[in-house]
């Protein structure tokens, strides 16, 4: 029989989970082994891959993770209004904040997330969550906003704001600059413009360009 939890002990897959993530951190992913998560959980290495067949897949763990304190730290921001400029750089802003304490394991990330056909990846099946829980936060800040998002791409504008992330994401993985600076830079500078473009796509002339866009998204994602 089983020996019983404590109240207050995590159960097995929490506490693997919690001590992947806390080595990825401090060690990098490429450091950071099954045998070296088991270890320091203190639990075998065969109850390790029970519950992970392998540290590919605490990665969605962290997918998951992180979409949850993104959310977190947003909380207070967007049931306050603004425009959707002033909404998507508080969105952005705070979630290169809250990738900071992985910038040491980001190249591993992107190594891991870009392998083809890998579960990993964050258009698989396997990140269908953390996907999910990114383009409902994007699709509060489109909806929330002040004047109303407008237009033929409005229904669509959270998914293609989440892929622009992904973009700021990979940007920020090979950032060196101190503190990621560059990469508040960038999301300075580019949040402006993709709002004049959402603007501009509400006029008649653009209509059939937004539509190839969209198209084009539907056939590569």
């Amino acid at each position: 029989m089983a020996p019983r939890r404590r109240p207050d002990q995590p159960d097995t897959r929490t506490l693997l989970v919690e001590t992947g993530l806390r080595l990825f951190r401090e060690r990098g992913y490429d450091r950071t082994t099954m045998r070296l998560i088991a270890s320091e959980a203190g639990v075998s290495v065969g109850n390790a891959y029970y519950w992970f067949p392998g540290k590919d897949h605490l990665v969605q763990e962290l997918y998951r993770r992180l979409q949850v304190e993104h959310r977190a730290a947003v909380a207070d921001r967007l049931p306050l209004g603004g425009t959707l400029e002033q909404r998507l750089r508080g969105t952005w802003l705070a979630g290169l904040e809250v990738f900071a304490p992985y910038r040491s394991f980001g190249t591993g990330f992107v190594q891991v997330a870009l392998r083809p056909g890998d579960g990993a990846s964050p258009f698989s099946e396997a990140s269908a969550e953390a996907r999910r829980l990114a383009v409902d936060l994007l699709t509060e800040v489109v909806e929330g906003a002040r004047p109303p998002v407008q237009g033929p791409a409005a229904e669509r504008l959270p998914e293609l704001l989440w892929l622009a992330w992904l973009g700021v994401t990979l940007f920020w993985v090979h950032d060196g600059s101190p503190d990621a600076a560059r990469s508040r830079r960038l999301v300075e500078r580019s949040v402006p413009l993709v709002a004049r473009l959402v603007r501009l796509s509400r006029l008649p002339v653009l209509r059939g360009t937004v539509q190839d866009v969209l198209d084009l998204v539907d056939e590569v994602t």
